[in-house]
């Protein structure tokens, strides 16, 4: 199928996420390849801080509540219609999330709006659904599929797969392909479906693009080094360790100042263990910024850090595209033996990889880079080689576009032909 042809529409929990931004720069490379992209989040993001990129998506996103005039029309129309695919597409989402509370409500919740999303779909002429995280926004591709057979393919990240993998084998089997961000996850989903899923499952990391976090040499300068810490205040992203570091740190009498960029529900939390530390002059929680602001605290950096766990939930990081921003930047990078971290950053060559939950062996690595300047040079080039190699995001892209226009017949939908229109 030619790009002309296609028309792609993206679904996600939340738009504009300022996290998200892996999913707002594959959309609009996309696009750039001349592929038509609609998009259809779940909720509105309520946030202060907006990339500028994202603000000119919103002003053609229609956003819907759970329950409308159109939402019942729409049910309505396909019920009248199309009993069965109906039916049998509320049953088993109902039944497949049922004994999870979250994923039981949510499903209630998203069915009506995704049968209205279907419909709106038929309409435009999509010809293939992509979701972003294996949850929600997977389970209202594989609604639509089932009601429209418009195929669907999802991509699969972290937190998506380690908390809940409900329904994930139905998902996987129905869907025309599966992305997966690193090999970790790729084995993670194979354990749970069985053999028969590795074929379906593509690895096509997340990528950065090179001219926005240009590569800077970082010569040794006289002042403090410069430790910075980019993500949400969430457990996994394991802020309390990175204070405890940069307490040692000052222990020592190693001269740093460390800025963190993010919010979250747990700022507060980690502002009172900076001020409880000491710290206050030392640590700055800067809160969310907007994208070109972030560069430009990267190009400032000497030492990126991003000391992952995974939490009490099981919860944990896919690749953190914070990394690979830093990475392509020359920064060299400190962050956790995790997940499919040690796919991106090979500890001793293109970074230096700790243990999780440990704030000694985090303040040993930071004081080693802040005592050898040769050492950070040696490891951000070779951090921006890796990343330039593996993370490109139009040599990602270019993958991904090719996956999705690959002519091939859809997987099965219940009862629902291929060319059933409402």
């Amino acid at each position: 199928m030619s790009a002309a042809n296609a028309r792609i529409a993206y679904i996600m929990s939340r738009f504009p996420k300022v996290t998200e931004t892996f999913i707002l720069y594959e959309i609009l490379a996309l696009e750039a390849r001349g592929v038509p992209v609609d998009v259809h989040p779940l909720l509105r993001e309520k946030t202060e801080v907006v990339h500028p990129e994202a603000a000119r998506l919103l002003r053609r996103i229609r956003f819907h509540p759970f329950v409308s005039l159109p939402i019942l029309a729409s049910n309505l129309r396909f019920l009248t219609r199309r009993p069965f695919a109906y039916l049998r597409a509320l049953f088993d989402v109902l039944a497949g999330t049922f004994g999870s509370l979250n994923f039981f409500v949510g499903a209630l919740g998203v069915f009506p709006k995704s049968v209205r999303f279907a419909e709106e779909m038929q309409r435009a002429g999509v010809t293939h659904v992509h979701a972003h995280f294996a949850t929600h926004p997977t389970v209202a591709a594989l609604i639509i599929h089932r009601l429209t057979g418009i195929p669907f393919s999802f991509t699969v990240h972290g937190h998506d797969l380690h908390v809940e993998k409900r329904m994930l084998d139905r998902k996987v089997r129905e869907a025309a392909f599966v992305i997966s961000i690193s090999e970790y996850n790729r084995r993670t989903m194979v354990d749970c479906c069985g053999e028969w899923a590795r074929d379906k499952i593509r690895i096509v990391h997340c990528g950065v693009d090179p001219e926005v976090f240009a590569y800077r040499r970082r010569p040794p300068h006289d002042g403090p080094l410069r430790l910075l810490n980019i993500g949400r205040f969430d457990e996994v992203k394991g802020h309390e360790y990175l204070v405890d570091a940069c307490a040692s740190l000052e222990e020592w009498g190693v001269d740093f100042r460390c800025d963190i960029v993010g919010g979250g529900p747990r700022r507060e939390r980690i502002r009172e263990r900076i001020e409880r530390a000491g710290l206050a002059d030392r640590v700055r929680i800067l809160g969310a910024r907007p994208r070109p602001e972030v560069a430009r605290l990267v190009a400032e950096a000497d030492v990126f850090v991003l000391p992952s766990v995974m939490a009490a939930n099981g919860e944990r990081e896919g690749i953190p595209v914070a990394l690979m921003e830093a990475m392509i930047a020359g920064l060299p990078v400190v962050s956790s033996v995790l997940s499919g971290i040690p796919e991106l950053v090979t500890s001793g060559e293109s970074g230096l990889l700790v243990p999780p939950r440990d704030a000694a062996a985090l303040a040993d690595a930071l004081e080693r880079l802040a005592r050898d300047p040769e050492l950070r040079a040696r490891l951000g080039a070779a951090g921006r080689a890796k990343v330039e190699a593996e993370f490109d995001l139009a040599a990602n892209v270019d993958r991904l576009t090719r996956l999705l226009l690959e002519e091939r017949p859809p997987a099965p939908a219940v009862g629902v032909p291929r060319t059933a229109r409402a």
